[in-house]
């Protein structure tokens, strides 16, 4: 596993774009690695496992910090 570190601050998008920056970002990635993405558009807690869920992306981690959420996506 590939521990090579990507991260995507999507902070201040609203949805979809924090789905669409993290599709776009995941394409360049090698199978196996993994992005951290930060948001804090409220709808990311449901867009972004649905994304990983219909895109069969793994979603490794996801916790919130005040209004902030952080998400670990491991690319499928």
């Amino acid at each position: 596993m590939n521990d090579v570190s990507h991260e995507l601050d999507a902070t201040g998008l609203l949805c979809p774009l924090p789905v669409l920056k993290a599709r776009k970002r995941l394409q360049a990635l090698a199978a196996g690695d993994c992005l951290t993405v930060t948001a804090d558009d409220p709808a990311a807690i449901v867009d972004v496992p649905h994304f990983c869920a219909e895109a069969g992306h793994e979603l490794v981690s996801s916790h919130q910090v005040g209004a902030v959420q952080t998400y670990v996506i491991r690319k499928g």
